[in-house]
Parts: C-alpha cells; structure tokens; sequence
C-alpha cells in the first residue's frame, strides 16, 4: 500500500504545470482529458517529483467553494514538504526559478528547512540534511 496522490486546487492547470514542471523540475506525469461527475470537461494533471512515488493532482477549482479553498487547503500551515538531497543547490535553483520564500533558510535538528510558496499560496517546507548554511 502507498500514497499514490494529493490533489492541490489550483486556479488554472497551465499556471500550475508551469510552476509545479518549470520552477520546481516536477515531472509532468499525466494531462489527459477529463469529466467532472456531472459530465462537464475538465482536465487530470499530475505532476511528480522526480523519482517519487507520490504524485499531486493539480485540480483546477469548480465553483465558488473549492475557489476559497486555493491556497487555504491546510488552513496557512505548512501541508506539503519536498525533501531534497542536496538543500543549498535546490534553494538557490528555485530562487532563480522565481519561487517565493516566505522564511530564510535555517538548520534544524532534522536539516535545513526554508518555506516557499506554490502556484496557489500553500506553504511547503523545502527540507534538506543538514549542511553548512547558505552563504
């Protein structure tokens, strides 16, 4: 048994492929045409970390309340952790990618952490082993 996936409401699928496969490296596992169980269009996009086994479902927002769901999913906690092997190359390649960090890196008993926003607001931590900080 496994977590195969975690869906992430997002305002628009194209948006959100570009940050998770663009800003992120995220592999772009699947896009394919969808229906909503009332028979309107939509699309399945995962995205995956490469090498993962856990993929996310970017689910485009329907309707006014998965709307006000975008960027709250966890409520302002950090929901989603992407661990790293090496945490300095990471942050400083999402930095040049554009993503928005919210904390400065910092070692922590368990590594290096430094929370970034996504596409639609979440906080996730990036986490790393310990290091020498970033100079």
């Amino acid at each position: 048994m496994h977590l195969d996936l975690v869906a992430i409401i997002v305002e628009d699928y194209d948006s959100a492929i570009e940050f998770f496969v663009d800003r992120l490296s995220f592999d772009l596992i699947e896009d394919s045409p969808s229906l909503t169980n009332d028979g309107r269009a939509k699309r399945w996009v995962v995205v995956r970390p490469p090498g993962a086994a856990t993929g996310i479902l970017l689910a485009q927002a329907d309707g006014g309340r998965q709307g006000r769901a975008i960027g709250e999913q966890v409520a302002g906690r950090v929901g989603f952790f992407l661990r790293v092997a090496d945490f300095s190359n990471a942050y400083r390649r999402m930095i040049d990618a554009g993503v928005t960090f919210v904390t400065e890196p910092r070692c922590e008993p368990y590594g290096n952490v430094a929370v970034f926003l996504d596409i639609s607001g979440n906080r996730w931590d990036l986490l790393g082993p310990p290091e020498p900080a970033i100079t």
